[in-house]
């Protein structure tokens, strides 16, 4: 009896990480998928996060905030070029089309982590809570990666 116990906890613990390694959170229709942040260089103040939000509901969804315990505060930005010139600039919220993706990556909507509390290592991972209009606030984990780091790339 004691065998077939210590496998049952094997199975389960196997169980439980495959889940962990899928870098996928669902919370109801919201799917959250490859949350990750660039590694800094000591010092930086900066560092910015990526992922994609699959809204399987049928209804729209808006990103309200994001925050976290390793930075002084999280701004949703946006990337674009005009007249030929890459800008950065804040925005307040952007919405999820019912059925659509939402891809923050480096040349379009991302998280800005402002006044950085330490470096961001390679490896580390941290806390996010992420705002939603309709799913209110959930909490996935950002994996640290490299400094080219894409969050299309599969790990």
């Amino acid at each position: 009896m004691r065998g077939l116990q210590g496998w049952a906890t094997v199975a389960v613990g196997v169980a439980l990480f495959a889940t962990a390694a899928t870098a996928e959170d669902r919370f109801d229709s919201l799917r959250i998928d490859r949350p990750i942040a660039r590694a800094t260089p000591p010092g930086a103040k900066t560092g910015a996060v990526y992922f994609t939000v699959d809204n399987g509901s049928n209804s729209a969804e808006r990103l309200l905030h994001a925050s976290t315990p390793i930075a002084a505060g999280v701004s949703l930005h946006q990337m674009a070029i005009e007249n030929g010139v890459m800008k950065m600039r804040a925005i307040p919220s952007v919405e999820i089309n019912p059925g659509g993706r939402l891809e923050l990556k480096p040349d379009g909507y991302h998280l800005m982590l402002i006044d950085l509390k330490q470096p961001l290592r390679v490896g580390e991972t941290f806390p996010l809570m992420l705002t939603f209009q309709r799913a209110g606030t959930v909490r996935t984990v950002v994996t640290v990666e490299e400094m080219g780091a894409s969050p299309t790339r599969s790990r």
